[in-house]
């Protein structure tokens, strides 16, 4: 005999809906928020926010993390794969202190790029100012665009 299930449409939605978020906040490094409001420890993930840009000369990589320093963030290249972590930390509770809203996300983070060719790893710079960290990856000279004149003869 089969059991009678009742469907409650607006339930079951709110429900997926629920676990939707879970799964994106995890997903974007907003899981540190559930966890203030849950009491656990806080720990998370976050992902920096980076621009690539690509010159004659060089690619640029604009990584936005503030309230880090540069002695919070590795910048590493290995087998053509440059990484940048680090991490953020939220500040340490005090007595008589409680936390209301925590929607900044905290916690390590990581970013992989696989480098081209054309980069002479070598060379890469890092510069960081007001939160910014910018990392300039030169080309190889063979590679950098070259302009060749080309005569037309006539006849």
């Amino acid at each position: 005999m089969r059991s009678l299930t009742r469907w409650e449409p607006t339930s079951d939605l709110n429900t997926l809906a629920t676990r939707m978020d879970r799964l994106f906040d995890e997903l974007m490094g907003r899981g540190m928020r559930r966890s203030l409001e849950e009491g656990s420890s806080l720990r998370g993930s976050w992902v920096p926010a980076i621009d690539v840009r690509e010159k004659n000369d060089a690619i640029e990589i604009a990584a936005d993390l503030p309230g880090l320093k540069p002695e919070d963030v590795e910048v590493t290249v290995d087998n053509g794969v440059l990484s940048i972590r680090g991490e953020r930390r939220l500040e340490e509770t005090k007595e008589g202190e409680n936390w209301h809203r925590v929607e900044r996300a905290y916690g390590v983070f990581e970013r992989t790029f696989s480098l081209p060719s054309s980069v002479d790893a070598t060379k890469i710079e890092a510069r960081f100012k007001n939160g910014e960290m910018r990392l300039v990856l030169p080309k190889r000279e063979e590679s950098k665009p070259r302009s060749v004149k080309v005569k037309v003869e006539t006849e």
